[in-house]
């Protein structure tokens, strides 16, 4: 196996124990990890446009951000309300509920990081990062990443 197709294996692999273990964190609150990434989204971002929730997410569950916010809304976590600027646009925000849950799902990102932390050990993870940001590069993802960096 040339080193590439190793590196992306390990990517994959990694990325999947990585939701596997969010996903079961999550599973009690009755949310799924990219449910959870609009929850932190909009927790940090509010108010903001279904727009503005989409170039933010990083997430690929085949779901569009519409479906994950009616789910939320439904939910009563996220709370829909005409912009006070532009009445045709709708813009979403945390409501109570949504607050109380977001707390719980830091607290299992938290124990992810604590797992990842333990993985890293002593070693320094720059050379890592570097890389997988040279991977990302010019995409819809690095944008995307690149927006919740510097906005927050």
């Amino acid at each position: 196996m040339e080193a590439a197709e190793e590196l992306r294996y390990l990517i994959l692999a990694a990325q999947r124990e990585g939701n596997r273990v969010l996903a079961q964190g999550l599973r009690p609150l009755g949310l799924t990890p990219s449910q959870s990434e609009v929850l932190r989204i909009v927790q940090v971002h509010q108010p903001l446009t279904l727009r503005e929730v989409g170039e933010l997410l990083v997430c690929d569950s085949g779901q569009s951000p519409s479906r994950l916010v009616d789910k939320l809304v439904e939910k009563s976590f996220i709370d829909r309300a005409v912009a006070e600027n532009d009445r045709r646009s709708v813009v979403l925000s945390l409501t109570e509920a949504g607050h109380g849950v977001c707390e719980q799902v830091i607290a299992i990102e938290n124990e992810l990081y604590t797992l990842i932390n333990e993985a890293i050990g002593d070693s320094d993870p720059t050379p890592a990062i570097e890389l997988l940001r040279n991977i990302i590069a010019g995409t819809n993802v690095q944008r995307a990443l690149s927006k919740r960096m510097h906005n927050t």
